[in-house]
């Protein structure tokens, strides 16, 4: 199975797997990352549903963005499954691409037919402090100096800081990965911060009539991993704790990581549809 249509959409560089008359599929990267982390997963998922992968605006293949807030990103998304014309997607976010997901649904429930959220930290006191390898390549002082200047290797280790097992990233998502600047990783990364900050996820998800399905690593060295459990308050999620996973479930278990977004996707395909409150 190979990529079949690649192109630009409000900014975004958007990658298109599996048949077009398949139930839709929207994959959202995590911070700094692009839409190559989820190429582990995405064979099992185009097998069943039209794949959208996009890299958000100054990550991966896309350039540079005026706003980097969590609710403007989300309505670039909204404008690209609008131009679509695509309805009830199923929605899954890494990362702090959940952030993403989750504020597309609060401004366009008419578009998410399904909500999964992987390794998508609850709250900010849920935040671990960071492997060193990241505080020296993400903060000041050395960060802007490291940044432009980091080896394959180097992103590699920082990639595999993140996971409970050691993990092959492919060369040509290190690749992607380099395209993202830092100062476009800072920016989001703060914004992310004022969105959870001004609301947890699961608070804003309290108010979301889709299913809502959570997965998170029970070895995450980035999220406290008994984190996940705030998301048990959301009457409609449930939550899927993976033993012996870190950061990056898509990499280190694909399969049942695939088969868990599979299982969701059917589940929603068979509700009912949801109509938003007045």
């Amino acid at each position: 199975m190979s990529e079949y249509d690649v192109e630009h959409s409000h900014g975004m560089h958007v990658v298109h797997d599996g048949p077009r008359q398949a139930p839709p599929l929207l994959l959202i990267h995590g911070s700094g990352a692009s839409g190559g982390t989820w190429s582990p997963v995405v064979p099992a998922l185009a097998g069943h549903h039209h794949v959208i992968r996009i890299d958000l605006p100054g990550c991966g293949q896309s350039p540079p963005a005026l706003s980097y807030d969590v609710p403007a990103q989300a309505g670039r998304v909204a404008a690209l499954l609008d131009d679509l014309g695509l309805r009830r997607v199923a929605v899954v976010g890494h990362s702090g691409g959940g952030y993403v997901a989750t504020a597309l649904s609060e401004q366009r429930p008419d578009l998410v037919g399904s909500l999964a959220l992987i390794s998508t930290g609850p709250s900010l006191d849920a935040l671990l402090p960071q492997p060193a390898i990241l505080r020296v390549l993400l903060a000041p002082p050395f960060g802007p100096l490291l940044w432009s200047r980091r080896s394959d290797a180097m992103i590699r280790r920082g990639i595999n800081a993140t996971t409970a097992r050691p993990v092959d990233v492919p060369d040509d998502v290190i690749a992607e990965v380099r395209g993202t600047t830092y100062r476009a990783f800072r920016k989001v990364a703060r914004r992310n911060a004022a969105y959870i900050t001004e609301r947890s996820v699961p608070k804003r998800l309290a108010a979301i009539e889709v299913p809502v399905l959570v997965i998170f690593g029970a070895a995450d060295p980035r999220w406290d991993p008994s984190s996940a459990h705030q998301y048990d308050a959301v009457p409609n999620a449930r939550v899927e704790m993976l033993p012996g996973v870190g950061h990056l479930p898509m990499f280190e278990a694909p399969e049942t990581t695939s088969k868990l977004l599979l299982g969701s996707t059917a589940t929603a395909a068979d509700s009912p549809p949801v109509i938003p409150k007045a």
